[in-house]
């Protein structure tokens, strides 16, 4: 116990039916319980950050254009639409058996070719959302060579302190130059658990990267696959189309696993901001496990959606256990993150 009060407290996120981050010390192969320890002062690690913050999780981000995640919601009930039409069509001769009469189930003439009526219907409604991510993509990129031409000077963000998990956090920012069509200026910060390292999921399951990969990782991705970057997660659903010149890319990846603090309009003078109301850790770097903490400062605009500048935070561990029964979860995607 004596060696355990100068180490970071262990933890619990989750459960094993569902999410589950687990950090505990063992001692001859016995867990150790430091639950009811109390540490003195709070911990910080001094691990390197991994390479998924220096490159996804660190500068200017931009807003995917709103449009895709309204064709993730109309591609959801397209489908419905579809099964229904489909099973419609095998009950059909059963009910004209009866002598209802079918619906839709005639023809209509195109061309010299006959073509069923429910396809003609059908048919556009499954490949419009298609035309609608073709576009939405296509806008991305020009709001993206736009900001690269003429991106602002970054914040100037003050720590005051040293930050601490379950502790507010009080900072002072400041802006060498405030564009004319910045309408509003919030500040927020969040935690969350990072993927862990691809390589790292291979060897601790005894499998070599070059092997086909366990259930929920993809292949990787050769056009923006790199070690340690990309944990094979995202089937290159991440995040919309990218522009090419920016590595890690301008749109911010939400982490799976996170919980926002408090929320404040940035002013000249020093900024409270509230910590998230569940019990986190602070920051961990290891291959397995990343416990990431990061400031978000948001910028609306009239056009292209939120301006986002992303600084990532060194957070001291508590000095009691973190123990969180279930963990806030999302979907992953960019275009669902409400920053």
């Amino acid at each position: 116990m004596e060696i355990l009060v100068e180490h970071a407290p262990s933890f619990r996120l989750g459960d094993e039916e569902n999410w589950l981050i687990e950090q505990r010390y063992l001692l001859d192969g016995e867990l150790i319980d430091d639950t009811e320890l109390r540490r003195e002062c709070h911990h910080l690690e001094n691990s390197k950050p991994p390479l998924i913050v220096k490159k996804q999780r660190r500068g200017w981000y931009l807003t995917p254009n709103p449009i895709h995640s309204v064709v993730r919601n109309y591609i959801s009930k397209t489908v419905i639409v579809l099964l229904v039409a489909l099973g419609y069509l095998f009950v059909e001769p059963i009910l004209s058996s009866f002598g209802i009469p079918g619906i839709g189930t005639g023809t209509i003439r195109i061309g010299l070719l006959d073509y069923p009526l429910l396809a003609i219907v059908i048919v556009p409604l499954l490949f419009s959302p298609l035309a609608l991510r073709v576009g939405a993509n296509l806008a991305d990129l020009i709001q993206q060579r736009n900001f690269l031409k003429s991106s602002p000077e970054p914040p100037i963000i003050e720590i005051i302190g040293q930050p601490s998990a379950g502790e507010p956090l009080k900072i002072r920012i400041d802006f060498p130059v405030i564009r004319d069509d910045w309408s509003g200026i919030q500040i927020t910060w969040r935690v969350g658990a990072l993927p862990p390292a691809r390589e790292e999921l291979f060897r601790a399951l005894e499998r070599g990267q070059s092997m086909q990969p366990p259930p929920g990782l993809t292949t990787e991705l050769p056009h923006h696959w790199e070690i340690g970057l990309d944990d094979g997660t995202g089937g290159g659903e991440e995040a919309p189309m990218e522009h090419q010149e920016v590595q890690g890319g301008l749109f911010l990846r939400p982490m799976r696993v996170m919980e926002f603090g408090g929320r404040s309009d940035v002013n000249d003078g020093e900024i409270l901001l509230e910590a998230p109301k569940l019990s986190w850790p602070g920051t961990v770097s290891t291959e397995l496990i990343r416990i990431h903490w990061e400031i978000i400062v948001s910028i609306q605009r009239p056009k292209g959606g939120p301006l986002l500048w992303v600084r990532p935070l060194a957070v001291s561990h508590p000095r009691e256990s973190s123990n969180i029964v279930v963990l806030p979860t999302n979907d992953g995607r960019t275009e669902s993150d409400s920053v």
